[in-house]
């Protein structure tokens, strides 16, 4: 973190709690104030009668949920049980199930639990109704698009879901202009897209059909509404910036139940918020329209791995990738990561834009050279580069004639048939978290001088536990006018000036409650969290106060405030004061959470 963002957050965030306290400009802001929410069996949850008028409100999209797990121990085992448990490998079956979300939990924080109701959103309106039902009801509201929150922030047991899945169409414009910005901004290429799209159903009707690209998500089944407003890397972003930067007009609904455009032109506050400020806290999001822009001639790819046979020649390698990556790779072409592991193995998964198979092959030589020439390393998996046509990098038809493997489908009869996932996402299906970590490594390590600092805490990080430098999540090397853009949103500016994301993490097969045979070895699962925290203890060794991207992060972190926005925190509150002053929107470490214990059902005194 920069010197003037860290006294910039220290000035700012002693005011927070005057923002929350009682008798505060927060609490006097003209709503009746909540101190807690309602549970059922609670006086107060709402009658039958009551839920069945949001019942015909939203014509019949109001569900009463169950787990699809909870009949896995009748005798015989119980349809649903059987079906979940068929296409646990599945997300999009998982992201289906209003009960189900794609984790399944993390030790000693959250387990998945189902809401008690769904409102299966179709449009604004029955958005509008369930928050205007769980603010005169006291409920706790939980909102879920893709449902992809490690945090656990898309489901939360006795509340009301706010479930938009099947808001999910897409429009291609050849000319957008925002609402209230006409003679102001020129018309300009875009899509909107309903808040429970997924990244696949965007990139399928801009670059497949369309062939333009929109900066996206890297998972295909992320949710296209939590992903732009937490901030948003793809695997271009060192390219094309963040989604949120991308975003130019979104439909809110905020905690009044008043739908609201918002815009550079009209709620230009709420705008900025909801651009990287995290999901759930200030709204519902309901649409989204997001810039297009020019598509490559290619993408590629370039897998592989290198093993060192001693420590000593692990550390030598350590520090010819990551001077390679600093004279050779640290520039818009180049995305995704290498990770550094145990076992003395650098792993490479990386992609490029606009470059030849030739062009590509071309910026390895030097590296492949000196590993060849060295009897101390080998190649545990050969270095394989392929490139492609733009326009197919998200074409299953394409995949299965010319690299079969690399996408999988959704198997279940009448699926769309571009609703593919990559191989390499599929096993965080349902995964229960051990442990995650993250951190912005400071592109001011990569300078000659500094390089040898930062070799040194990534060879003792490893002793404990492999870490991913993920450099399309640092935006250092991209190109001016993305770092502006990026600039003008409400993430931690340390991504600015990070050229990549560290991600030291470790889990296990799902564990949704009610499942069968999920004994966790508790024992184990403890080591692994206690290595990667040392792991990433013995990283920051080069990188002190470093921050954290909110949806990839530590759910135990004390400082998340300085750590997901830093001197931004203190304007994303006055954000939520205005448009929520009673906080009926809550997520756990979202803004304004200070004020709710940390299950969001009674507001802390102070």
């Amino acid at each position: 973190m920069k010197r003037r963002s860290l006294l910039k957050a220290a000035i700012g965030l002693p005011l927070l709690p005057g923002l929350f306290s009682t008798g505060s400009a927060w609490a006097n802001a003209g709503t009746a104030r909540t101190h807690f929410r309602v549970r059922p069996g609670d006086r107060g949850w709402p009658s039958a009668a009551s839920w069945d008028g949001l019942g015909r409100a939203v014509e019949g999209r109001l569900l009463k949920l169950q787990s699809p797990f909870a009949g896995c121990d009748a005798t015989p085992v119980s349809a649903a049980c059987s079906e979940a448990l068929a296409h646990l490998d599945n997300p999009f079956q998982v992201g289906d199930q209003p009960a189900l979300t794609q984790t399944s939990g993390w030790l000693d924080a959250w387990t998945s639990q189902p809401s008690a109701y769904a409102v299966a959103a179709k449009n604004a309106a029955d958005v509008a109704a369930a928050v205007d039902f769980a603010r005169q009801h006291h409920l706790r509201l939980v909102i879920k698009g893709g449902g992809h929150s490690y945090q656990g922030t898309s489901d939360a047991p006795d509340s009301l879901l706010v479930w938009t899945r099947h808001m999910n169409d897409v429009t291609v414009h050849d000319a957008f202009i925002a609402k209230g910005c006409a003679g102001s901004v020129a018309p300009q290429p875009a899509v909107t897209v309903g808040a429970g799209a997924m990244w696949i159903d965007a990139y399928d009707a801009v670059t497949t059909r369309g062939g333009r690209y929109v900066q996206g998500g890297g998972c295909t089944t992320v949710g296209v509404a939590g992903l732009v407003q937490s901030g948003g890397f793809g695997s271009f972003s060192k390219a094309y910036g963040t989604a949120a930067a991308g975003l130019l007009e979104a439909e809110i609904v905020t905690a009044d139940g008043q739908v609201r455009i918002a815009n550079a032109c009209t709620n230009p506050d709420l705008f900025w918020g909801i651009k990287g400020g995290g999901g759930g806290s200030l709204g519902v999001v309901t649409r989204l329209t997001l810039r297009t822009r020019e598509l490559p001639e290619t993408f590629g790819a370039v897998f592989g791995a290198i093993t060192a046979s001693t420590d000593d020649a692990y550390r030598a390698l350590v520090a010819k990738v990551i001077d390679f990556y600093a004279s050779d790779l640290f520039n818009p072409h180049w995305g995704e990561q290498i990770a550094f592991k145990g076992g003395n193995v650098v792993s490479i998964s990386m992609v490029f834009q606009a470059l030849s198979q030739q062009q590509a092959q071309d910026a390895w030589a030097p590296l492949l050279d000196w590993v060849r020439a060295n009897d101390a390393y080998s190649f545990g998996s050969p270095l394989k580069i392929m490139a492609l046509p733009a326009r197919h990098f998200w074409d299953p038809e394409f995949f299965k004639r010319h690299a079969p493997g690399f996408m999988v489908a959704d198997d279940r009869p009448g699926a769309p048939r571009h609703h593919v996932v990559w191989k390499g996402d599929q096993d965080q299906v349902g995964w229960f978290i051990h442990a995650y970590q993250s951190a912005w490594i400071p592109a001011s390590l990569l300078h000659k001088d500094r390089q040898s600092r930062l070799v040194d805490a990534l060879f003792a990080c490893t002793r404990h536990w492999d870490v991913g430098f993920h450099f399309n999540k640092g935006l250092a090397g991209a190109p001016a006018d993305e770092i502006a853009a990026a600039r003008d949103t409400a993430m931690n500016p340390d991504v600015l000036d990070a050229f990549a994301l560290a991600i030291i993490a470790g889990g296990g097969p799902p564990r949704f409650a009610g499942m069968p045979h999920v004994a966790l070895d508790l024992a184990s699962a403890k080591d692994d969290a206690s290595h990667i925290g040392k792991a990433m203890e013995a990283l920051l060794k080069a990188a002190p106060g470093a921050g954290s991207y909110v949806s990839e992060s530590d759910y135990f972190r004390p400082d998340w405030q300085t750590a997901f926005w830093s001197s931004n925190y203190p304007r994303l509150a006055q954000v939520k004061k205005k448009h929520d002053p009673d906080g009926l929107f809550f997520v756990r470490h979202g803004v304004g959470s200070e004020a709710w214990s940390d299950d969001g059902f009674r507001r802390r005194h102070r």
